[in-house]
């Protein structure tokens, strides 16, 4: 798929997205990819319609969230997102945009990471971290990370000890240990009412799928 073809996806910033599209790093990380970045753009662009926003910083902070691709396992993983930060801001001077924008999306990517642990403080920070955070509940959120486990070659679960009921959890070893050591903590933290109930509905679905493969293995 073009840069074109992808820009439409970003409607109404179809132009903004040719624009910054070519910067973003494509890995082949099918969970950072660009389907991810639709994938964060309809939620945020639908958390927008409900609770407010610029809409403008949002398409520009969604497309560049991930443009600095830094592996999971990395030691340099907590500081992806200033790393990305950083970019982006790179990017939108030389397009001309203003301080107070740049600030707006600067702050609303350094704060969306998880690993970074920054208090979103602007309404755009809040919904693109909402956003980012809702692609990871539900069952997209099921598929990638059973896809970043295989990834990273780590087993689906301990053959010995499925849910963990006399070890450690250890999500770096098994891929359904991460489910209680993050994804099933990440509702509690949501900024937004919207969010928060989106969040709700991916958490109970699963949170199902969990009980289901649990009593299936």
């Amino acid at each position: 798929m073009s840069f074109v073809q992808l820009s439409e996806a970003f409607a109404p910033f179809e132009d903004l997205a040719q624009d910054l599209l070519p910067h973003v790093v494509m890995t082949n990380d099918g969970a950072h990819d660009a389907a991810h970045l639709i994938r964060v753009y309809k939620l945020a662009k639908s958390l927008q319609a409900l609770e407010g926003g610029c809409l403008r910083v949002l398409t520009a902070a969604v497309l560049l969230h991930d443009c600095v691709a830094v592996e999971k396992n990395s030691p340099e993983r907590s500081r992806a997102s200033r790393l990305a930060a950083d970019k982006a801001r790179e990017i939108l001077t030389r397009l001309g945009w203003d301080e107070a924008d740049l600030d707006a999306v600067d702050h609303a990517i350094h704060a969306h990471s998880y690993s970074a642990n920054i208090p979103p403080q602007t309404l755009e920070a809040k919904i693109l971290q909402d956003a980012d955070r809702l692609d990871a509940l539900g069952f997209v959120g099921i598929a990638r990370c059973f896809y970043t486990a295989g990834r990273m070659g780590s087993s689906l679960y301990d053959a010995a000890d499925p849910v963990a009921k006399e070890r450690d959890l250890d999500d770096a070893s098994f891929a359904l240990d991460h489910f209680t050591t993050k994804l099933l903590k990440l509702t509690d933290g949501f900024k937004t009412k919207a969010g928060k109930d989106m969040a709700e509905l991916r958490h109970a679905r699963m949170q199902a799928f969990i009980e289901y493969f649990v009593e299936e293995i």
